[in-house]
């Protein structure tokens, strides 16, 4: 089960760890009315996966979400709320997923070598307008 970090009731974070990230089968760990949308997949061989095209939806973004998937060596994610207060600090390690839907964060790097690879939703306008340091 993913671990969720709240500021009250508004979720800021969910942490997924590398043995819930990737069960077989079909797995999704967003909520429908969430920008970014995550999910995982795995099957075996011979598994087919029918074919198809997104429609064109006009959609309204107002905010960025992120998500993080550790590809190799571990960070601390630290979570901060809607008056940019420290929330939570956690380590994702190897194959762990982090969704970002509000609030901020920022990261250390804990061991050599970690590569992260990070996706959010745009288009990315520049740090001027789409972020505020804290």
């Amino acid at each position: 089960m993913a671990k969720e970090y709240k500021d009250g009731e508004q979720l800021l974070a969910r942490h997924i760890s590398a043995y819930e990230a990737w069960k077989d089968g079909l797995n999704f760990f967003s909520e429908d009315e969430e920008y970014v949308q995550v999910g995982s997949w795995g099957y075996d061989k011979g598994t087919a996966l029918k074919p198809h095209v997104h429609n064109y939806v006009p959609r309204e973004v107002t905010v960025t979400q992120e998500v993080l998937y550790v590809r190799r060596g571990a960070i601390k994610a630290r979570i901060f709320g809607l008056q940019d207060q420290p929330v939570a600090e956690f380590n994702a390690s190897e194959g762990d997923v982090v969704i970002l839907l509000c609030g901020g964060h920022g990261y250390d790097i804990i061991e050599d070598g970690t590569q992260v690879l990070e996706m959010k939703n745009g288009p990315y306008l520049g740090a001027e307008v789409d972020r505020r340091r804290i």
